[in-house]
C-alpha cells in the first residue's frame, strides 16, 4: 500500500515555500546569522539559523511556532486543492518544544500568553475548525512519527486524508542546554565534515497532506511507501547503531524495497560528532554490498536543526529532489570524516541524479528513531 502526498508547504530561515528553500539549498550560501533572540553575552555559541520575523529593534514575540504552523497547514491544504475546513480531517503535529518559547516570554517578560495558547490544537480549531488534532513531542523524529501514524490511520480506515505538520521556534532553555552540554561550540553546523563540532538551532515549520491512494482531486507530488519508528532507549543522548539499523531495515520491509533500490538518502546530519559517526557507519554497513550507492545530502548545514519539524522538512526537500532530478550539496563539506568513506555525499554544487526512491532519516535523543521511504509519483 502507498499513500499520496498531495500538498506540501514549508518555512525556514532560507525561504517561505518549499521551492524557495530548495533553491537556496542548491545555491549553497551560508545562512547562519548572529544570535538575535537571546542575549549572546550569556552563551558561548554566537550563531543560530533563525527566521527573521521578529520586531525591529530586538526582542521576541510569543506564539511564533503556532503562527508558522497555521501558515504551513493553510498552504499545504491549498496546494492539495482542499478548502480550509478541517473539521473532518485529522491534523497531526510533530514538535520538540511546542510553545515553550511563549512560556519563557510569559515568565520573564510578562508577555500576554493564555494557557490555551500553549496547545497547537487551540489555533488549529480556531483557524480551520479542526476537531481532531494530536501533538507528538518525539524530539527530532516527531514529524516522521506523525507521518507514520497518519499512514496507519488511513490504512485502518480511520481517515482518507490526514494533514501532518511540524513546527519549532528556538527556546532560550533549549539553546542554553545545548550550549552547556556540547564540549566544543560550533560556529556553524557542518555535518560529516572533519571540522564538525556540534549542532546549532534552527527554526521552521513544514506540512504535508497525505491521502489514500487515488482519493485526491489534484496532482500527486510523491508517494509514501513506508515509515518505520522505534525507541531503542539505549542512551539519553548518544545514538545507538543497532537501533538505527533496525529502523532502516524495518522501513525497507514496510516499503517493500531493498538497499539497492534507494537513490537518495536525506541524512539526519545533526553535525554532532557522535551522530555523524554513527549514522555514517550504519549507512556504510547498509549499502556495503550495493555496487552504486545512493546520493546523500544533509540540509541542516543551511537550515540549522529545526528540531521536531526537521524530518518532515527533509522529506519535502526529498520530494523536490525527486521531481527536479537534482540533489543539493552539503554546505561546507570539504573534508568528510573517515567513517563516511565510500558514501556518495554531495559536495560543492548540486548533483544531477535520477531519483525514484528516497530515504529520509530522523534520529532523536533517547533513541527515538524514524525512517521514511518515498517514491516518485510517476
Amino acid at each position: 500500500m502507498t499513500w499520496d502526498i498531495t500538498g506540501m508547504a514549508a518555512v525556514a530561515n532560507i525561504g517561505v515555500s518549499p521551492r524557495e528553500i530548495f533553491a537556496a539549498l542548491c545555491a549553497g550560501q551560508e545562512s547562519r546569522t548572529p544570535l538575535k533572540a537571546f542575549d549572546p553575552d550569556k552563551y558561548r555559541a554566537a550563531y543560530a539559523y533563525e527566521i527573521d520575523d521578529r520586531p525591529e529593534g530586538g526582542g521576541d514575540t510569543p506564539r511564533r511556532a503556532t503562527r508558522w504552523l497555521t501558515t504551513v497547514v493553510r498552504q499545504a491544504v491549498a496546494d492539495a486543492g482542499l478548502d480550509e475546513d478541517l473539521s473532518q480531517i485529522p491534523v497531526l503535529v510533530g514538535t520538540t518544544m511546542r510553545e515553550q518559547r511563549s512560556l519563557e516570554l510569559w515568565w520573564r517578560d510578562h508577555a500576554q500568553v493564555a494557557l490555551e495558547d500553549l496547545h497547537f490544537g487551540t489555533a488549529l480549531k480556531e483557524t480551520f475548525g479542526a476537531s481532531t488534532t494530536y501533538t507528538f513531542a518525539n524530539a527530532c523524529s516527531a514529524t516522521l512519527y506523525a507521518l507514520a501514524m497518519a499512514t496507519d490511520m488511513i490504512e485502518l480506515g480511520m481517515a482518507d486524508t490526514v494533514v501532518v505538520a511540524g513546527t519549532d521556534a528556538a527556546t532560550e532553555s533549549g539553546f542554553g542546554t545545548l550550549d552547556r552540554v556540547q564540549t566544543d561550540i560550533p560556529d556553524a553546523l557542518r555535518p560529516f565534515d572533519a571540522t564538525h563540532k556540534g549542532m546549532l538551532m534552527g527554526e521552521g515549520a513544514a506540512a504535508v497532506v497525505v491521502q489514500r491512494d487515488g482519493t485526491g482531486n489534484g496532482p500527486v507530488h510523491a508517494r509514501v511507501r513506508g515509515v518505520s519508528m522505534n525507541c531503542d532507549a539505549h542512551h539519553a543522548t548518544a545514538p545507538d547503531p543497532d537501533g538505527i539499523t533496525r529502523a532502516v531495515k524495518d522501513a525497507y520491509s514496510r516499503a517493500g524495497v531493498r538497499a539497492q533500490d534507494i537513490d537518495l538518502v536525506m541524512l539526519h546530519g545533526s553535525g554532532t560528532p557522535r551522530n555523524d559517526l554513527t549514522e555514517a557507519s550504519v549507512l556504510r554497513h547498509i549499502f556495503h554490498s550495493v555496487k552504486t550507492g545512493p546520493r546523500m545530502t544533509a540540509i541542516k548545514a543551511m537550515t540549522g536543526h529545526t528540531l521536531g519539524g526537521s524530518g518532515l522538512l527533509s522529506l519535502v526537500m526529498a520530494v523536490l529532489a525527486v521531481k527536479e532530478g537534482t540533489v543539493p550539496p552539503v554546505l561546507g563539506l570539504t573534508d568528510p570524516i573517515p567513517e563516511a568513506a565510500g558514501l556518495d555525499l554531495v559536495q560543492g554544487s548540486p548533483a544531477a541524479a535520477d531519483v525514484n526512491i528516497a530515504q529520509i532519516n530522523a534520529f532523536g535523543f533517547g533513541g527515538i528513531n524514524a525512517v521514511a521511504i518515498v517514491e516518485a509519483a510517476r
